[in-house]
């Protein structure tokens, strides 16, 4: 990723992020313990090298007014995916696709809509892809949390990439 090295200053900022996107640059400063500018000039370093992609709201769609919210599962010629996730992102109502390793089952599409032959006509645009839909199902609440390794890790493991105890330890001596 053309040598950029994250830190544990970029980690602080990227947590902060996980945790309230719409903090101020000084908010996250005063936490991270750095100046405001210092945040800005890393929020544009990581922006410019891909790490942060967006900065996008979680939206209940229910409140919104668009009360189904089902997740295709699909599957498709490995091959296509990368052709078809534009396709698929073009169809009204789609939200989000993911793309699995493996064969069958391989890409879920997660769709919002207000009626059920909003949701039909989802499925046939999904069909007519090419795409064999295996199962849909309804989304009732979706629960996420931040990734914590980002925090930075203070200790002997704080170079590793997991730092849970395995109950092993190591003498040295």
């Amino acid at each position: 990723m053309d040598d950029l090295q994250i830190d544990d200053v970029d980690r602080s900022i990227l947590h902060q992020l996980q945790l309230n996107a719409r903090q101020t640059d000084t908010e996250i400063a005063e936490k991270v313990d750095v100046t405001s500018t210092t945040v800005r000039n890393r929020l544009d370093k990581l922006e410019d090298k891909g790490v942060i992609r967006g900065y996008h709201p979680e939206i209940n769609y229910e409140q919104a007014g668009y009360p189904l919210h089902v997740m295709f599962v699909c599957t498709v010629d490995p091959n296509e995916l990368d052709t078809l996730a534009e396709q698929i992102l073009d169809i009204r109502g789609v939200v989000t696709t993911r793309d699995l390793l493996g064969g069958e089952r391989n890409v879920h599409v997660e769709v919002v809509a207000g009626t059920v032959g909003e949701i039909e006509e989802i499925r046939n645009e999904l069909a007519a892809l090419g795409m064999t839909i295996n199962s849909s199902e309804i989304i009732s609440e979706t629960q996420g949390q931040p990734w914590d390794h980002f925090y930075p890790r203070t200790g002997p493991d704080a170079d590793q990439d997991d730092d849970t105890d395995d109950g092993s330890s190591t003498v040295q001596g």
